[in-house]
C-alpha cells in the first residue's frame, strides 16, 4: 500500500511522463490537439485540463487547503493557452513532487473526509488508497493521451516506469 517511498517514486513518475507526453502533443498545431477523438473526455487538450484539474483538486485535499479558485470550472476547460498550461503543469507537478518529498509517514495513517462534487456528498476514504488513486488516475488517464497521441501521428517516449531517466530519480 501507499508511503513515502511510494508517492515519492510515482510523484517522479508522474513528472516524467507529463513531459513526455506534452513533448509529444507540442508537435501537433491546436486544431490536432483540440480534436475529438472519442476518448473520454473528447480530446487531447481536454484529457490534459481534467488531468490538471485531478491532481490540483487530490494535492488541495491532501495539504487540507482549498483548491484554486479555477479549478471551480468543469474539469475539461483548465487549459486557455497551450504555453500557459504547460507552466501550469509543470508547478503542479514540482508541488505533488515536494508534498510527497515532505509528507510524514503517519499521514497515510486514517481516512481522509471531503465533500466530492461528483457524488454531492460528504465522503471518506483511508489515506493510503486515495494516495494510490491520486497516481492511479493520473496513469489511467495518460494512457488515453497516449493513444490519441499515436492516432494523431506524434510518437511519446517510453512509459515503462524501469525506463525513468536517472536526472528524476535523483529530484
Amino acid at each position: 500500500m501507499a508511503n513515502q517511498d511510494y508517492v515519492l517514486l510515482m510523484a517522479r513518475y508522474n513528472m516524467w511522463q507529463n513531459e513526455n507526453l506534452i513533448k509529444a502533443a507540442s508537435g501537433l498545431d491546436q486544431a490536432a490537439r483540440q480534436a475529438e477523438r472519442g476518448a473520454f473526455f473528447g480530446s487531447i487538450e481536454k484529457t490534459f485540463s481534467h488531468l490538471l484539474w485531478g491532481d490540483g483538486i487530490w494535492l488541495s485535499r491532501f495539504e487540507g487547503r482549498d483548491p484554486p479558485a479555477s479549478y471551480k470550472t468543469e474539469s475539461t476547460a483548465l487549459i486557455e493557452s497551450w504555453d500557459g498550461f504547460q507552466q501550469d503543469r509543470a508547478t503542479l507537478d514540482r508541488q505533488i513532487l515536494d508534498w510527497a518529498r515532505a509528507v510524514p509517514p503517519e499521514w497515510f495513517e486514517g481516512d481522509l473526509t471531503w465533500y466530492s462534487g461528483l457524488s454531492g456528498s460528504t465522503a471518506s476514504r483511508p489515506k493510503k488508497m486515495l494516495a494510490v488513486q491520486l497516481f492511479n488516475h493520473q496513469t489511467h488517464h495518460r494512457g488515453q493521451i497516449h493513444a490519441m497521441l499515436t492516432a494523431a501521428g506524434a510518437r511519446p517516449d517510453a512509459t515503462d516506469i524501469q525506463a525513468i531517466p536517472d536526472r528524476f530519480l535523483e529530484m
